[in-house]
């Protein structure tokens, strides 16, 4: 399969392509900047992800969005997600998967509230959660792109430990056995390709936690 990976020289993004590559997929790095991509023979878009049009992705199978914002300018979030969706409208693919957030997730079944909306939530984290929540909602407003929007748990580890195993859940805060909402960058990058491969979630979110 083609996978195109927006931001696959950052966290996630790099995460999701040694997975990808390790299980023979074709990846293509859709990136601002080739020189940060390691050594490898590579099929490379160097593009703004906001320069992208569908001649850049037309010959890709799927297409994982895992845009970081920077500080300030979260908003970001919100347009990527607008622009792709202009680039990918009235295409049967590529597919686009969205490297999520976790604030959109439900914490409360009784009265709605999410995690975002918690006391303990970081004030820091706020205008993230508000765009990437904005974001999704533009998805689903959406009837003719393919997506599926992965959300990982409240907390998302760059250095965990690659278990091998996840658990699936939709809309509502997932916690593990220990009562810990958390999933390892290397156990999320298994689940998106996961779904990649197994295409069970299309059009909707998900959510992975550790077990």
């Amino acid at each position: 399969m083609r996978i195109g990976i927006i931001g696959a020289t950052g966290k996630s993004g790099s995460c999701i392509t040694a997975e990808a590559l390790d299980r023979s997929h074709l990846v293509v790095p859709l990136v601002r900047n080739a020189r940060k991509l390691e050594e490898q023979d590579w099929e490379v878009v160097e593009k703004d992800l906001f320069d992208l049009a569908y001649t850049d992705i037309d010959g890709l199978d799927v297409v994982v969005d895992a845009f970081k914002s920077a500080q300030g300018r979260e908003e970001l979030h919100q347009k990527s997600i607008e622009h792709l969706i202009s680039v990918l409208k009235g295409h049967k693919k590529p597919r686009l998967i969205v490297v999520g957030g976790s604030g959109s997730l439900i914490v409360d079944r009784e009265t709605g509230m999410h995690l975002s909306e918690t006391e303990d939530f970081p004030s820091i984290s706020k205008p993230t959660a508000y765009n990437m929540e904005k974001a999704l909602e533009t998805l689903e407003d959406t009837t003719d792109v393919n997506w599926t929007y992965i959300s990982p748990s409240k907390f998302f580890v760059p250095k965990g430990t690659r278990t091998g195993g996840y658990q699936l859940g939709t809309d509502f805060l997932l916690t593990n056995h220990l009562g810990q909402s958390e999933i390892s960058y290397a156990d999320y990058a298994i689940a998106v390709v996961d779904e990649i491969e197994n295409r069970a979630f299309e059009g909707r979110r998900i959510t992975v936690c550790s077990k």
